[in-house]
């Protein structure tokens, strides 16, 4: 998801903005060190303005290797 905020060129600040989530939150889960849940993975991709389908497409690739 990181990869598709940077696509959007929003900064992990201004998606935290986005969210109403502190920078912290951004972070966290770019990092592996939190999960997110199907609905907050909904909102984090609309935030940053890319469909679902080809986040899950990516992330799929990327568990393929």
């Amino acid at each position: 998801m990181a990869e598709a905020r940077l696509a959007a060129q929003l900064t992990q600040q201004q998606l935290a903005r986005k969210l109403r989530k502190p920078q912290s939150f951004v972070s966290s889960y770019e990092s592996g060190q939190r999960r997110v849940d199907v609905l907050e993975f909904l909102t984090i991709i609309r935030a940053i303005g890319a469909l679902p389908a080809d986040i899950f497409k990516a992330i799929e690739k990327q568990t393929l290797k």
